[in-house]
């Protein structure tokens, strides 16, 4: 039996999507309580500030909360580097560069990292956007079709959700995922590692992701090109089908497993 590749599946997806059916999928498959967003880089301020209706920050802000102002509020919203509280959050969108001041990790020493060599391993470790290329930013509701497509979307959800959203992509076109964890600016791990590698990416989120983006308790942050979406919703209908879906039903820790193994498991 031949073996379909990733890139083969993703080779026949159609160019145009349709973001109210696929947004309508993600939450009959997996109840999402969080709006899945869209973000999308811009060659020029003037391109992002074409988009219609959208708004300009009148307040400095970290990325967390320009992306929570989508996923919590539903608002399209564009920024520049001046926007932003400082490089840390710039950088990791392409918008400020990674020179030695940000790669010295001198802000961080002593507060989230033991000593300077420990905080200096910690940025050079954070997957970051190329910088140069890019003036500004939105981030969107992937429905309201502004950022059409985005770059990435990036989709909340408890770990229940996650696995049954990543079984969804592993359905067919298998591959194994390795994702890594920088610890606090967990945005390289979401956002970050996508736009820099067009890649699923799993995160974290971090304390600031917490405390200023208004990220649950309970939440992991998923984010990756759109054209995986349709792979992971049909993987998840072919689950679904089979008796594995959200919310995934409590067996019983001291019940007889057998009867259950035999319909999941064969």
């Amino acid at each position: 039996m031949s073996v379909i590749s990733a890139s083969e599946i993703l080779a026949e997806e159609p160019e145009q999507y349709d973001w109210a059916k696929m947004v309508d999928d993600l939450n009959r498959l997996l109840r999402l309580r969080t709006t899945p967003i869209g973000m999308k880089l811009f060659a020029t301020k003037a391109e992002m500030e074409a988009i219609p209706r959208i708004r300009r920050p009148t307040e400095v802000h970290t990325t967390d909360q320009i992306v929570a102002q989508a996923a919590r509020l539903g608002w399209t919203v564009g920024i520049t580097a001046e926007d932003l509280v400082g490089a840390q959050c710039s950088t990791v969108i392409g918008l400020s560069p990674r020179d030695d001041r940000w790669l010295s990790g001198k802000n961080m020493a002593g507060v989230w990292f033991g000593t300077i060599e420990d905080s200096a391993a910690h940025q050079a470790a954070m997957d970051v956007v190329e910088f140069g290329k890019y003036e500004a930013m939105a981030v969107s509701p992937i429905t309201s079709g502004r950022l059409d497509p985005p770059d990435i979307c990036l989709i909340y959800g408890t770990p229940g959700q996650m696995i049954i959203f990543i079984n969804g992509l592993q359905f067919t076109g298998y591959r194994k995922f390795d994702w890594s964890v920088v610890g606090e600016s967990s945005c390289a791990d979401s956002w970050g590692r996508a736009l820099k590698t067009g890649e699923p990416s799993l995160s974290i989120p971090c304390f600031a992701e917490r405390r200023y983006g208004g990220v649950l308790d309970d939440e992991l942050l998923m984010a990756l090109p759109p054209k995986y979406l349709p792979r992971a919703i049909a993987g998840m209908e072919r689950l679904s089908a089979n008796g594995l879906r959200y919310p995934i039903p409590q067996y019983g820790i001291q019940s007889d497993a057998r009867a259950g193994l035999a319909k999941s498991y064969g």
